[in-house]
């Protein structure tokens, strides 16, 4: 399956948890002023890639921890990705997702492809950036309305549970 990709970054440690392979997006319906990588943006920009590849060249790293999928909105292309979220979890490693949604948003869809890929997720970094809010001493997020969410045990729980912040 095809992801249009924005961007990656091979060994990222500011987009989740331990050194991660950081795939950026392409295509926002979020737009948030302020936004910092608003090239992201446009549907129609980036480039198609398989999203086998990039899990083929996330494989070749022993170094990292797990794979992070930003943007953009990654939830504007939840089959693909879940597709490599799932190859990512089959190989012992973890899935960070960035989105502008709410949790409860995305646990409230009805489409079925926007709830495998939050069930593909570890960890959520949720909200839209809000520049008002803006803190860059926060860890993995720009804005302070922004969350960080352990997925799996707020999907047993029924409702936002907390990453705890190391």
């Amino acid at each position: 399956m095809k992801v249009r990709v924005a961007g990656i970054v091979p060994e990222s440690i500011v987009d989740g948890p331990g050194i991660r392979y950081a795939v950026f997006v392409q295509g926002c319906p979020h737009r948030c002023p302020g936004c910092h990588n608003p090239e992201t943006h446009p549907f129609e920009a980036g480039e198609e890639m398989d999203a086998q590849d990039l899990f083929a060249a996330f494989q070749r790293d022993p170094l990292l921890k797990g794979v992070t999928l930003s943007g953009g909105e990654p939830f504007c292309q939840p089959e693909p990705l879940t597709e490599l979220a799932r190859q990512v979890h089959a190989a012992g490693k973890d899935v960070v997702v960035f989105t502008g949604y709410l949790f409860e948003e995305l646990a409230a869809s009805s489409d079925p492809t926007t709830l495998a890929l939050l069930q593909e997720a570890d960890l959520l970094i949720d909200g839209p950036y809000l520049e008002a809010q803006r803190d860059i001493d926060l860890r993995f997020r720009g804005s302070a309305n922004q969350r960080l969410v352990d997925v799996k045990k707020s999907l047993v729980a029924g409702h936002v549970v907390l990453w705890p912040e190391e």
